[in-house]
Formats: structure tokens, C-alpha cells, sequence
């Protein structure tokens, strides 16, 4: 038996912190935490969408091969304006350029959700459709200084600062953080895990 009282561990393949947070809220701890090393360059023509899933996919297989009797949890967040991909920008000028385009406007996050357990696995996309509000240089450049920018994609995180420019959101707000909770908890479920 494990730490957290069932026969088979859980493994979460990321070393977000938000994703641990989330699943924290809903009562699951992982046993261990094994971030999956895999390319996460975007095929030629290949959807925000598509991505989301194979990237998820990746990871959970990444670690999956290698502890064939756990439950493994993977996640990749895509955050796209229209068909392009907005990733992790590299640099402040990158960070202004994705802010002045989703600047007054609807954009769409998809997060690829995978477990592969002893026995079953399921992967899954989930949309969120956000809004921002017409964004001001000088309220621009307050984000850009705050540094909240680096390491997340579309460089912004929807649970910091930048929750004021936020007008609307259509979809499931956890999910932009980094992890579908609803959906994830089936998931995990379905495949016979339980925390």
C-alpha cells in the first residue's frame, strides 16, 4: 500500500506547482512527482488543439513505460489567438507582443489531460475560451515589470495579476490554470484509481 492509503501510486508527470495546488484542492496527493522530459515543438500545421493532446499524451507515456503499475497524470496547456500558438514566451518583447494580441479579445486555452493507469488510460482535450479586456500601454507594461509573464503560456497567468484584464471566460476556469479539475477526477476514476 502507499503514503496515501490505495494499492497503486499516482504519479504526476509535471513539476507545476499550480497543477499540484489544484489537485490539492480536490483531496489527491500524488505520490511522487516525475516531470516528463519530451520535445514540445508544435508539428508543421498541427492544431492548438492537437497539441494540447499529444503533448499530454507524451509525457504520460514518457513515464508510464517506466512504472507500468501507477497511475500516471499528465498535462500540457496550449494557449492559442485564432490557429496561432502563443507558448512561453521568450523574452519581455515576446510577452508585450502576446499582451497587445489578446488585448481586447477572445482567445482560446486547451488543455490535453492524460492518465495511463495499471490497467486503462484516457486522454482527453479540454477548451476554455477567455477574454481579456482592451489593455492600455501603461497597464501593458505593469505586467511586464511584475515579471508574472515568465514560464507561462500565452504569458499570462489567469490566477495572478492578470486576473483583472479577465472580462470573461466560457469554459473551466481550473483548466487555465493548468488542470481540468472535473474532468481529470473522472478521468482518473475511470481508470480505477481513487484517492
Amino acid at each position: 500500500m502507499s503514503r496515501s492509503g490505495h494499492v497503486k501510486p499516482l504519479i504526476l508527470a509535471s513539476a507545476s506547482p499550480r497543477r499540484l495546488d489544484l489537485l490539492g484542492q480536490v483531496g489527491i496527493k500524488p505520490d511522487e512527482i516525475i516531470p516528463a522530459d519530451i520535445d514540445e515543438t508544435p508539428m508543421v500545421g498541427e492544431s492548438p488543439r492537437a497539441l494540447a493532446g499529444r503533448l499530454a499524451k507524451g509525457k504520460a507515456e514518457e513515464i508510464a513505460k517506466d512504472h507500468p503499475d501507477s497511475f500516471v497524470l499528465a498535462s500540457d496547456t496550449v494557449v492559442a489567438c485564432g490557429k496561432r500558438i502563443l507558448g512561453k514566451a521568450n523574452n519581455k518583447a515576446e510577452a508585450e507582443a502576446f499582451l497587445k494580441l489578446l488585448s481586447g479579445r477572445r482567445h482560446s486555452v486547451y488543455t490535453g489531460v492524460s492518465v495511463i493507469g495499471p490497467d486503462a488510460s484516457s486522454h482527453r482535450v479540454v477548451k476554455t475560451v477567455v477574454k481579456f479586456k482592451n489593455l492600455s500601454a501603461a497597464e501593458i507594461a505593469d505586467y511586464l515589470n511584475l515579471d508574472e509573464w515568465r514560464g507561462k503560456a500565452g504569458a499570462y497567468a489567469i490566477q495572478g495579476y492578470a486576473a483583472q484584464y479577465i472580462s470573461s471566460i466560457n469554459g473551466s476556469y481550473s483548466s487555465v490554470v493548468g488542470l481540468p479539475l472535473m474532468e481529470t477526477v473522472n478521468m482518473l476514476k475511470g481508470c480505477g484509481y481513487h484517492a
